[in-house]
């Protein structure tokens, strides 16, 4: 067997650095049929034979988890099973919860999920730290023995981590065309331990010598989701000619290294540093690339090849945003172009209730709204008033000791709370920060603008005696929502 590249992604579990991604498993089964399940299982086998041992899947790539479950009770060969947990969005109990996993190890054949990822649609709504927590209760019943996330940007990974929630790793698109993992997600990564898992590493098959010199297809006439999807990161990325100009030098590397083009883009990925592993999908039972990904061993990418490749890249434009802002704010760089392929809407954060003098009023359910007499926020005609917002949810401090993730998550509750009154962040035009301490201030400071830069409201940050134990930030806000705006839809 030619040696395959392992790394430690936690303790106990030891995996090859080419995952393969089942996730081709559902395009393959979008006309209804399903696969035959001992088929794959035994095309599973082949790709375990070969060293390639970690597998990679959702509950919501067909029957992928079924396939898996199949190869378990064959007995063919250890093998570590990834899945994910994709919840619709909105409230979830611990019910759910336990429901989801069991439901994953009956699927899987399995007593314990090796790794469990977890995708979150909308930080806005606190419901997505319950599943959090819950799920860390159930890795340390010991029914998943490590837990990740999928799509997760790199504030909200922090946030979990000074929170105390164990996260061996984070699953999110990596690839030449698509570089936003390699910055902050990457500096927080090294320094505090979880590994990158780079998905999108072969962007749908397009940086392959299939589409070296070819025209510029439409996205009607494409074949696969992933190609949809992909062929919007190659828009976003300034277009088909400098893509074809990052293919040109991908296959100058290639032949200089005697490798394929995609050796070369996986290469680049593997290098990259905090990268744990790269997933490459798998079209079981119909296509497979074994022996070219196990070249992919053989070889680094020489100084020439990394300086001309960098070249091509310094002509691309940056994906905007962070780590999986995809799938949460537009441009949507999803195959349909939205969510709609997804779900059907994005439920309100918080409960909104009518109020005297055509008032509108959303509640968190702390009991102080009560004891205190006062609403998260009011919505009188096209302005909404945010209470000065901690980050409390329920009995729980979210960020321990840190200050910029204490920061982000009061900025979450009063992006949910604007949001259930028919506004967003961008209608925000004043701000109050209070901070327990000025050492603070800046982390706090930093947070603020990177969630509200882009429209700069006015500010006041002082330094106050904040009420109650680890508090280190309170925040307010005001918007004015744009009627017009949100006729439209927006």
């Amino acid at each position: 067997m030619k040696h395959v590249e392992r790394v430690q992604l936690a303790d106990g579990l030891e995996i090859s650095r080419v995952l393969t991604g089942l996730w081709q498993v559902a395009d393959m089964e979008r006309d209804g049929r399903t696969l035959d399940r001992d088929a794959a299982a035994e095309e599973m086998e082949r790709y375990v034979e070969a060293g390639l041992t970690t597998f990679d899947m959702a509950d919501h790539y067909g029957s992928s988890e079924l396939i898996a479950g199949r190869f378990v009770q064959r007995g063919r060969g250890p093998a570590q099973l990834f899945t994910k947990w994709v919840p619709e969005p909105g409230p979830h109990t611990r019910a759910d919860v336990l429901a989801a996993i069991d439901r994953a190890c009956e699927r899987m054949s399995v007593d314990a999920i090796d790794l469990l990822q977890f995708h979150a649609w909308s930080y806005a709504d606190p419901a997505w730290m319950d599943c959090m927590f819950w799920l860390q209760e159930v890795k340390e019943a010991g029914k998943i023995r490590h837990l990740g996330l999928t799509n997760t940007d790199t504030a909200h990974l922090r946030m979990l981590l000074d929170s105390g929630v164990e996260i061996a790793s984070n699953q999110v698109c990596y690839s030449l065309l698509d570089q936003r993992a390699a910055g902050a997600m990457t500096e927080l990564c090294l320094e505090r331990g979880p590994g990158i898992l780079a998905f999108g590493t072969l962007a749908g098959g397009f940086l392959t010598d299939r589409w070296l010199g070819a025209e510029e297809p439409s996205l009607e006439s494409l074949e696969t989701w992933s190609q949809m999807k992909y062929k919007r990161f190659i828009d976003a990325a300034g277009g088909w000619a400098p893509y074809q100009a990052l293919l040109a030098a991908m296959d100058r590397a290639a032949r200089r290294q005697g490798v394929s083009m995609a050796n070369v883009a996986c290469r680049w990925v593997l290098e990259s540093p905090a990268v744990a592993g790269i997933i490459v999908g798998a079209r079981l039972g119909r296509s497979e690339h074994i022996g070219d990904t196990l070249r992919l061993f053989d070889f680094e990418l020489d100084a020439e090849s990394i300086a001309d490749i960098r070249d091509a890249l310094a002509t691309l434009h940056s994906i905007p945003g962070d780590c999986g802002d995809e799938y949460r704010k537009p441009p949507y760089l999803t195959a349909a172009g939205d969510l709609s392929d997804h779900f059907d809407a994005v439920p309100s954060p918080y409960p909104v209730h009518d109020g005297p003098g055509g008032r509108r009023r959303a509640l968190s359910g702390t009991i102080w709204e009560d004891v205190a007499g006062f609403a998260r926020a009011v919505r009188k005609g096209n302005r909404i008033f945010v209470s000065g917002t901690t980050a409390t949810h329920g009995d729980r401090l979210i960020g321990g000791q840190s200050a910029m993730s204490q920061a982000h998550f009061c900025l979450d509750k009063i992006e949910g709370a604007i949001r259930s009154l028919g506004g967003s962040l961008d209608d925000v035009v004043r701000t109050r920060i209070y901070v327990a301490n000025p050492d603070v201030a800046e982390a706090v400071s930093r947070a603020h603008g990177a969630r509200l830069g882009h429209v700069q409201p006015a500010n006041t940050l002082v330094q106050a005696g904040l009420i109650g134990d680890g508090y280190l930030v309170e925040m307010e806000a005001e918007a004015v929502v744009d009627e017009a705006s949100t006729a439209a839809g927006r």
